[in-house]
């Protein structure tokens, strides 16, 4: 019996791993166990499945990151210190050929934002979201004292939110866990100085 959610994750993981382009027909087929005429009559299209697989993975990491943002049992720097805990765990889990994957909507940016308009609405909506959960734990972090940096809280979204994209390429470049950790040191300095 078919099921279209494992073939959507078995596509998200081909996507993730090969990119948009570099990803054929053959290689979903192979991934999703589904001949080239189900892939199109189920998705419709290349662009159709890879869109619905990067709105998957962007719900299941974001709602992971949200939840981390908005546990109410931590300061607001611990549930920064945790969020980038699960980014170094998740870079040093999610490998293919002795690199990172990643993260497919960093890839996807870097791949397809600035020429494909859809899945660049689909990346600026899940930035958007982030980076209000991220000031939201600043602000948070301010009230408890645990962040004491007087920058802009929204400054420091974004600086958070570049500098986990900059340790997912980092990552895929060969850094290794005690380089991402370090990375990671210095955004809780920033927060703290």
């Amino acid at each position: 019996m078919f099921d279209e959610e494992r073939a959507l994750d078995a596509a998200m993981r081909t996507f993730w791993e090969k990119g948009y382009e570099s990803t054929s027909t053959q290689d979903l087929c192979e991934a999703t166990g589904l001949g080239r005429s189900s892939i199109y009559n189920t998705f419709k299209s290349k662009h159709d499945l890879f869109e619905r697989a990067l709105a998957r993975y962007i719900d299941t990491m974001t709602t992971a990151q949200l939840a981390i943002l908005e546990d109410p049992e931590r300061s607001g720097a611990d549930r920064v210190r945790a969020l980038l805990a699960t980014i170094v765990d998740n870079e040093t889990e999610y490998r293919s050929g002795g690199r990172s994957l990643g993260c497919l909507t960093v890839n996807t940016t870097v791949e397809l934002a600035g020429r494909d308009a859809r899945a660049a609405g689909l990346l600026e909506r899940d930035t958007s979201r982030r980076l209000a959960a991220l000031r939201a734990v600043i602000e948070q972090g301010r009230r408890d004292g645990s962040i004491t940096s007087t920058r802009d809280a929204g400054a420091l979204a974004r600086f958070i939110n570049a500098t986990i994209g900059g340790m997912r390429v980092s990552s895929q470049g060969g850094a290794d866990r005690a380089t991402l950790e370090a990375i990671a040191e210095v955004v809780m300095d920033a927060l703290t100085h």
